[in-house]
């Protein structure tokens, strides 16, 4: 068994077309979405038609929940910029999804964690606003009730995998989308990449057991920039072309 990993688009399309070509150019049909599709002052529209026409299984992740929750004058700014790109047939898929799923019979697909669609799993983040891996207890105990060999996860953006008790494998593919970020739950912090390309994993399945290759692809991730500086976003626009916040830049007080 293989097939691809994706997670946290967040409205980058360039980013998205480019995977699923690496992906296709593997021979790979197969892929997962764990989530977080189109939020961000970026392409949410184009990338909400694209995956549509896939119909791939797909978990709901804690962005796409903002977008069918609540009122838009209370959504977080890329929440709102996605929004005002989506059509009822978007929204509707969005309101189809669930929030975790098994796929064929054996692989626990979530976006965060199976309780709670704002946690980190395998990594955290601690006072000194650096991230970092998560304690292995503390992962196992996130783990507890699911006896699928492999477990997929995203949310963190950043590619990470875990072994646990029985041989069980928790991996996060990173994002397609975006390299890097800042948040102010539980404490002020920042995730970045260090690069700009785009992130997934193959995921394939031996007489061994599971195993998981982490990949990064290329795009004009400049233009994706130039677009989210035009549309008043310079931090994203610094995380596009670099995968680093910057420091001079006050945060948007936007989340994950």
């Amino acid at each position: 068994m293989r097939f691809a990993a994706i997670a946290d688009i967040h409205g980058n399309y360039p980013a998205l077309d480019a995977v699923l070509a690496d992906i296709a150019a593997q021979g790979i049909t197969d892929i997962v979405n764990l989530g977080d599709c189109f939020s961000g002052p970026l392409e949410a529209g184009r990338v909400a038609d694209r995956l549509l026409s896939l119909s791939i299984p797909t978990v709901r992740g804690n962005h796409d929940r903002y977008l069918i929750e609540g009122p838009l004058e209370e959504m977080h700014i890329s929440d709102a910029a996605a929004y005002a790109q989506l059509g009822a047939e978007h929204l509707d898929w969005l309101r189809s999804l669930p929030v975790d799923l098994i796929y064929r019979d054996e692989v626990y697909l979530c976006h965060a964690t199976p309780e709670d669609d704002n946690l980190y799993w395998l990594d955290m983040a601690v006072a000194d606003g650096s991230v970092v891996l998560r304690p292995q207890a503390e992962i196992e105990a996130l783990a507890e009730g699911i006896k699928s060999p492999l477990i997929l996860c995203g949310h963190t953006h950043i590619p990470r995998m875990a072994a646990l008790s029985g041989g069980r494998l928790v991996v996060n593919p990173g994002s397609v989308g975006a390299p890097a970020y800042d948040d102010d739950k539980p404490y002020p912090h920042r995730v970045e990449t260090g690069h700009a390309m785009a992130s997934y994993a193959v995921l394939e399945k031996s007489a061994g057991g599971w195993t998981s290759q982490f990949r990064n692809v290329r795009y004009d991730n400049m233009a994706m920039s130039a677009l989210a500086e035009a549309n008043g976003r310079p931090e994203w626009a610094a995380a596009l072309a670099t995968g680093r916040m910057p420091w001079s830049i006050p945060p948007e007080k936007d989340t994950v």
